[in-house]
């Protein structure tokens, strides 16, 4: 069998898994959670174009919703107001699935969102090492919890109340320094054979 069959073979067999994934999801949502700088958008894009269902980004429903940027809500209306209003909108978001689904780093802090998650969804917990996570965020400007004297710090110490919660999530996934389709592949193989999907075709919420 020549190279190009073969590749051509393993994209089909990718193709049909995925369809296969879709279908057993049903109405159900994959909501990536993790801290900031893990790839919730830019893995959760990639997944959503591999299963052919919508993509939406938390933080920027919220921010469409307030009609204000995530720092301007944090600087005008303080925190616990922005954690408020983003519980309320993933809750509502989660009622329109099949979808990926970003959430921003605190969100699945909440018992609320997380109860909502389980009830229609899959978590999917994008872990990634304080090196990983520096380098990605420190690229931008846009993080209000960093904008401090010491935001590796801040970081470590975000790692220490947030990971212990995140691990109540379904399905673990580390977040490394390769191209985000192995990462999306790895996810992939994981739903193929998850509990939560094996034998659901047709199921909506669980």
């Amino acid at each position: 069998m020549s190279r190009g069959m073969g590749a051509r073979r393993d994209s089909v067999a990718a193709s049909s898994a995925a369809a296969s994934i879709k279908r057993r999801l049903g109405a159900r949502s994959l909501v990536m959670v993790g801290l900031m700088g893990c790839g919730k958008s830019s893995v959760g894009r990639r997944l959503a174009t591999r299963l052919d269902v919508p993509f939406l980004d938390a933080d920027d429903e919220i921010e469409r919703s307030a009609q204000k940027t995530i720092p301007e809500i944090f600087a005008d209306h303080g925190e616990a107001c922005f954690r408020d209003g983003e519980r309320r909108v993933i809750r509502r978001l989660l009622s329109s699935g099949p979808q990926v689904l970003a959430t921003g780093g605190g969100a699945y802090m909440n018992p609320e969102t997380r109860a909502a998650i389980r009830a229609s969804g899959i978590a999917i917990w994008l872990k990634a090492e304080l090196p990983v996570l520096m380098r990605r965020v420190m690229k931008r400007d846009n993080r209000p919890l960093l904008k401090v004297d010491d935001p590796e710090g801040v970081m470590r110490r975000l790692m220490e109340t947030r990971y212990p919660v995140y691990a109540e999530a379904d399905l673990l996934v580390e977040s490394r320094d390769v191209p985000h389709d192995v990462i999306v592949d790895d996810i992939l193989a994981m739903l193929e054979d998850h509990p939560l999907l094996v034998g659901s075709a047709g199921l909506g919420t669980v």
